[in-house]
């Protein structure tokens, strides 16, 4: 099923979707005052890195920067420098802007514009990575072996320079045209070890389609739905966050004492009875899965495009439930893994949207530099794992109430159209079948039990944007 589409547009308010989820309209002005008058507390005691040819790879016009990468090959394998903007050396531990950072915990995306953690001061300029800008950062560094398995790692306060803006776009381009900033030329061969590294570690990816909403030619209320290639590019990239963060939480555990020391975020295994599931879907559709062979390998040997996979993937989603953060306080948690990642990890890349890694980075600076962890982040621990639990949820809600009021309002004028989908899922008891429908990109139930793995035509029933209901059914005449 080819996942391009028309341009099937509709005008979408949604404001009644921001009151529903009580999202803040404005920063409270004394955080604003703080994040305008910060200044850098360890201005003195940086490293000066300028010298490192730093470039950040983000979606185009995005503002808020928060990773800068440096990468080449050695003689022995790679070494790495990945710069992430030093939040908390501005954000005062008992000031209003951390209070207000604690109560919104991240950023939260909606199609018309951002809720953000920080002001936009801190997080699109001041504390943004912005090209030609000398910016405080945390900065990692992590030497490589030749199959990209890390040798070394530390993480330090320096001062760093970026020297160019990049897209994934740009990237994929420019590695297709053999024309990579040097900055990131060993980027492809690096990202495919330490994808391959995933595999092994028993790594789940899943590569369904991703769903968004965009304006129409910059128009002010119309929007339509999206399916957005992922590019090699974007998963080479991924790798380097995913690297940094199993750093991260190695850091925490190496140092773990009787004080709060870490804070992971962790997905428990799969259920045997999930997986088994998995393996009767599997043979359903005809997919080949040796006993031997994990999960991750299996899906990560699939053609994406193909309904097999799409069947599959969306199963995958069940084995993957139960994500949180631990608080690493002394004791042996029940759970250390990410199981998805297939290691134990920590969200340390990405402080200007997310409180959780502005405590970690902390962490793991204390650690590597043999001194105590700063009593607000001892003491603030539990608190900002809550907070990332709790806006966790809600950003999952939020993305899904944008993405059916979209789907909703712009399906509302062809109630009875047919459509070609793929069934993700057959009906199970009283819940209806799950479907895909390509154009335009909408996930959605379908009534009269469709046969699963299978392209069928269904007949839209209803598209209600009041509720954000969409609904298709499998006529009895197919």
């Amino acid at each position: 099923m080819e996942l391009h589409q028309r341009i099937v547009s509709a005008p979408v308010d949604f404001g009644a979707v921001r009151t529903e989820f009580g999202l803040a309209s404005a920063y409270p002005a004394e955080a604003v005052s703080e994040a305008r008058d910060a200044v850098d507390a360890f201005a003195g005691s940086r490293v000066d890195r300028t010298d490192i040819p730093l470039v950040t790879i983000d979606p185009p016009g995005a503002m808020d920067l928060d990773q800068a990468v440096h990468l080449e090959k050695t003689p022995t394998g790679f070494l790495l420098h990945y710069a992430i903007a030093d939040v908390a050396a501005v954000v005062a531990p008992e000031g209003a802007l951390a209070r207000e950072s604690l109560v919104r915990g991240q950023t939260f995306y909606l199609p018309d514009g951002t809720v953000p953690l920080h002001p936009t001061v801190l997080s699109e300029d001041r504390s943004s990575l912005l090209p030609d800008l000398d910016r405080p950062a945390a900065l990692w560094t992590i030497e490589l072996d030749e199959n990209a398995e890390p040798v070394r790692y530390s993480v330090t306060r320096a001062l760093v320079r970026s020297r160019a803006r990049l897209d994934y776009a740009t990237v994929q381009a420019d590695a297709d045209a053999g024309r990579l900033h040097p900055a990131i030329a060993a980027l492809p061969e690096f990202g495919r070890l330490r994808i391959e590294a995933g595999v092994a570690r028993g790594a789940i990816s899943l590569r369904l389609p991703s769903q968004s909403v965009i304006r129409v030619h910059n128009t002010t209320d119309h929007w339509q739905l999206v399916v957005e290639p992922r590019t090699a590019a974007d998963d080479w990239n991924e790798q380097v966050s995913l690297l940094t963060g199993m750093c991260a939480a190695r850091i925490m555990l190496e140092h773990r004492g009787s004080e709060r020391l870490g804070l992971l975020r962790t997905i428990p295994p799969p259920q045997h009875s999930a997986v088994e599931s998995m393996r009767r879907t599997a043979a359903a559709v005809g997919v080949g899965w040796p006993q031997n062979e994990s999960v991750g390998r299996m899906l990560a040997g699939l053609d994406p495009n193909t309904p097999a996979a799409l069947v599959l993937m969306s199963e995958a989603t069940g084995l993957l439930r139960g994500a949180s953060y631990t608080v690493l306080d002394g004791e042996d948690p029940n759970i250390l893994q990410h199981s998805a990642i297939g290691a134990t990890y920590a969200h340390v890349t990405a402080p200007l949207r997310r409180l959780s890694d502005r405590y970690a980075t902390e962490i793991c600076i204390a650690h590597c530099a043999n001194s105590g962890v700063p009593a607000w982040v001892r003491d603030g621990l539990d608190a900002a794992a809550e907070s990332m639990r709790r806006t966790d949820a809600v950003a999952g809600k939020l993305e899904r109430a944008c993405i059916d009021l979209t789907e909703s309002t712009v399906l509302q004028s062809r109630v009875g159209t047919d459509f070609e989908a793929v069934v993700l899922r057959e009906a199970n008891g009283t819940r209806p079948a799950e479907i895909f429908v390509a154009d335009p990109p909408v996930l959605s139930k379908c009534t009269g039990g469709p046969p699963e793995g299978q392209r069928v035509k269904v007949r839209l029933a209803e598209a209600d944007p009041a509720t954000r209901t969409v609904l298709f059914d499998f006529p009895s005449d197919n």
